[in-house]
């Protein structure tokens, strides 16, 4: 019996494969035998990711998402060299923690270009005649389990996140007759290098505090790469339109 797991000869594209959750993507992936094609906008850091990943084949791009017209051209080149694109992992993306009062129309902006703009523009790329792979292709938005519950100061990621969750139902819906799925991994508190350093992690009572509300404690970059490989996999070829939260039990209460 095939591994309805596999990537095998499957092209994917990780964005924000330069750290966290989007390198570790990128790495398993590769190890379920997908060719990478890496987006973050820092060259050294992608460089860093590719050396973690099995096989030489995989593609680097350096590049802002959120200017939506240069990456246009690079998907047409990316297309050209390598073929169909089967699925893609739409990890870049930016955090905050704002209250109300000190929200800025200049950094709402910011953040509506990084975690939606981007994702968005560059699944509608992917969904021209001649880029997707027409036997099946997965698109996946990371959001985040801010999009399913509220918390304190974080209005905007909140905003951007829930966005993205119902951006995936209807274009679910609108998408499948072309054979793509859309769904959304949705993760809670995620150790990596980047969060470790942040207040409510670095602070032991704060962080405690955090751990308490996630039943099976914090979760591991993995824990969201393996998700996303069912998404991509033919094992989830009859699922679309959902929100898959990854979170230790934080949303069950």
């Amino acid at each position: 019996m095939d591994n309805p797991f596999s990537l095998e000869g499957k092209n994917i594209i990780v964005t924000g494969a330069s750290s966290g959750i989007g390198r570790k993507c990128a790495m398993d992936c590769a190890a379920m035998g997908a060719r990478v094609i890496l987006i973050g906008r820092n060259e050294q850091r992608l460089q860093e990711t590719m050396l973690q990943m099995v096989n030489d084949n995989h593609v680097l791009l350096s590049l802002d998402l959120t200017n939506i017209e240069l990456m246009a051209q690079k998907v047409k080149e990316v297309v050209k060299e390598v073929g169909f694109i089967a699925g893609v992992i739409n990890c870049a993306g930016v955090s905050s923690i704002t209250p109300l009062k000190l929200i800025k129309e200049t950094d709402m902006t910011a953040m509506i270009q990084s975690n939606i703009y981007s994702a968005l523009f560059l699944t509608k790329e992917i969904c021209r005649m001649g880029h997707y792979d027409k036997a099946g292709t997965s698109i996946i938005f990371l959001s985040s389990i801010m999009g399913l519950v509220g918390d304190n100061a974080k209005t905007m990621y909140s905003l951007t996140k829930g966005a993205l969750q119902s951006a995936c139902r209807s274009l679910a819906i609108e998408l499948a007759p072309k054979k793509i799925r859309v769904n959304c991994v949705a993760p809670g508190a995620i150790m990596t290098p980047i969060n470790a350093n942040l207040p409510h992690m670095a602070d032991p009572e704060k962080r405690a505090v955090l751990e308490a509300k996630h039943p099976l404690g914090l979760g591991e970059t993995s824990d969201i790469s393996n998700a996303c490989i069912y998404l991509l996999s033919d094992a989830a070829r009859w699922v679309t339109g959902q929100t898959i939260a990854v979170d230790g039990g934080y949303t069950a209460y």
